[in-house]
C-alpha cells in the first residue's frame, strides 16, 4: 500500500510528466513535439462542472455527517490516525458511490471538524477510470484490494494497521472475508478480543476532495486551513 490513506496518495498527488533527454536519434524538433504532446498535470482547482458536484456533496455531508459521532451512528468506522494532512479517515464499507449522497469515506480533523470525503467505484464494475458527475476521469485514483484493522492497546487507544492481499493470504486468511483470528495467527494481535475491527477494502477507483475551503483547490493534496496536531503515517 502507498503511504497515505487507504492505500492511496493523500488527496490527489500531482505527477508531472517526465521528459527524456535528447539523443542523436531524435532531432530537437521531434523532442519539442513529444513535449508538446505530454498532458499537463491536473490543477488542484476544480473546474465549473467539478465544483458543482463538490458543492452538492459538501452540503449533504455537512448536514448528514457534521461530527465523528454522526458518522459512527451511520455505520462509519474510524480506521486511521491523523495523517500528515491532518485528516482522520472513517469508512462505511459501501464502495459503490451512486451520487453525492453516498460517500465511501469521510474525514475529520483532530478537533472533530468534517473536512473531506472519498467517493468510490469498484474496479470490477469499471475497468477504466469512471466518468461521473462531470469529474475529470484522471482525478480517480486506483487502489488495490487490502485489509484494514485496529488493535486495542493497554492504554485504551487503538493502533491502526493495513495488510496487503499477498501477506493476508500467506497468513491463512481469505481477503474478501477477513477474521480477527487471522490477525492473531499473523502475530499482529495477541487475541481476537484485542481486535477492535477488521475489514476488507476492495479494489476501487477513489475520488478525494476537501469539503471545506482550500485556497489550493478542493483536489489539492494538502489544505493550509488544516494543521496536523499529531500526524502519523498511514497504516501500511
Amino acid at each position: 500500500m502507498p503511504a497515505e490513506r487507504g492505500g492511496m496518495m493523500r488527496r490527489f498527488q500531482f505527477v508531472a510528466a517526465a521528459t527524456a533527454a535528447a539523443t542523436v536519434a531524435f532531432s530537437r524538433a521531434a523532442d519539442a513535439q513529444m513535449m508538446m504532446a505530454t498532458p499537463a498535470p491536473l490543477s488542484g482547482q476544480a473546474d465549473a462542472q467539478e465544483a458543482k458536484f463538490i458543492a452538492q456533496a459538501s452540503r449533504f455531508l455537512h448536514e448528514r455527517y457534521p461530527s465523528p459521532a454522526s458518522a459512527k451512528r451511520a455505520g462509519f468506522v474510524e480506521f486511521t490516525a491523523e495523517d500528515r494532512t491532518g485528516a482522520i479517515s472513517w469508512a462505511n464499507s459501501q464502495w459503490t458511490s451512486t451520487d453525492a449522497d453516498h460517500p465511501s469515506q469521510v474525514w475529520y480533523d483532530a478537533g472533530g471538524r468534517l473536512i473531506g470525503a472519498d467517493y468510490s467505484v469498484l474496479q470490477t464494475d469499471s475497468p477504466q477510470a469512471p466518468r461521473l458527475w462531470g469529474i475529470d476521469p484522471r482525478r480517480w485514483i486506483k487502489i488495490p484490494a487490502h485489509i484494514h484493522y485496529g488493535i486495542r492497546q493497554p492504554d485504551g487507544s487503538v493502533k491502526y494497521g493495513g495488510v496487503g492481499a499477498t501477506r493476508w493470504a500467506a497468513g491463512g486468511g481469505a481477503i474478501s472475508s477477513p477474521t480477527k483470528q487471522v490477525l492473531v495467527n499473523m502475530g499482529l494481535a495477541k487475541s481476537a478480543e484485542d481486535v477492535a475491527f477488521v475489514f476488507y477494502f476492495p479494489a476501487i477507483w477513489d475520488l478525494q476532495f476537501w469539503v471545506i475551503p482550500n485556497p489550493d483547490g478542493a483536489f489539492a493534496e494538502r489544505n493550509p486551513n488544516v494543521i496536523p496536531r499529531h500526524a502519523e503515517g498511514h497504516p501500511s
